[in-house]
């Protein structure tokens, strides 16, 4: 983990209210793993906290962070230009490990797809992937290049205006008995991740299932305590310290 003033290199709309900055960083961080993430400053004084993004693609010294415009800080972080210097913090958080997993299924729910990305790019040519994407309608729909590149995609939209109409769970469940995953990893609001769970229960599926988390966080690593989660055993997790991956067991969602 380092904290480096870095270069904006690009500074784009990829759909409806999201943006993607890549960021030439001064010197290497070592290896950024899939599921890991930056906390990138605003640029302006008058936004002290640092804002958690997500790494969607990391090219040599290059890093690819994607963010939904959400408040005053998303939105200053927006009017960014080429030039720009911007003080970084990453790699943060312990990202996806696919140990000898030949088959995996995808499944991302909206902004979840931006750390999914960064793990498909990282494994391509490795490993078998299923992704398994929806979004609330097309004008939302980022990043599906991506996972199309490297594996069969299929994409489902809330009002069909992409793909199926439905939800990336119940796309993923309907194609279990085809594809018959060694290992499940999956990013997306609470409520798409507790259907997952429910899914993965109702039709017997025992192999290991790791999420992402999206909470609030303050600092990024692990200090302030905001992010805390529920473990299944009842003990408290940061999700930016200890997570945000986490075995989908392991945590109350």
């Amino acid at each position: 983990m380092k904290e480096l003033l870095a270069t904006v290199k690009e500074n784009r709309q990829i759909a409806e209210g999201i943006m993607a900055i890549t960021l030439a960083l001064p010197e290497s961080v070592g290896k950024i793993k899939g599921g890991q993430f930056a906390n990138l400053s605003v640029g302006d004084s008058a936004f002290p906290l640092k804002r958690p993004l997500g790494v969607c693609s990391v090219n040599g010294n290059d890093v690819t962070l994607c963010y939904q415009l959400k408040g005053d800080g998303t939105r200053k972080i927006a009017q960014a230009e080429a030039g720009d210097k911007l003080s970084v913090l990453l790699p943060l958080g312990n990202g996806f490990d696919l140990g000898n997993a030949k088959k995996v299924a995808v499944i991302g729910g909206g902004v979840g797809v931006f750390p999914l990305a960064a793990v498909v790019e990282e494994y391509a040519g490795k490993v078998q992937f299923y992704s398994y994407i929806g979004f609330r309608g097309r004008q939302y729909a980022c990043l599906t290049e991506v996972f199309g590149n490297v594996g069969e995609l299929t994409v489902v939209t809330d009002d069909g205006s992409l793909g199926a109409k439905g939800n990336a769970v119940q796309a993923f469940a309907d194609d279990l008995g085809k594809i018959s995953p060694d290992l499940i990893i999956s990013c997306g609001p609470p409520v798409m991740l507790r259907a997952l769970r429910s899914a993965l229960k109702d039709n017997g599926v025992t192999a290991k299932c790791l999420v992402s988390l999206e909470e609030r966080m303050g600092c990024g690593i692990g200090a302030c305590l905001v992010c805390a989660c529920k473990k299944s055993d009842g003990r408290n997790a940061r999700v930016c310290k200890d997570g945000p991956v986490f075995d989908i067991n392991e945590v109350e969602l």
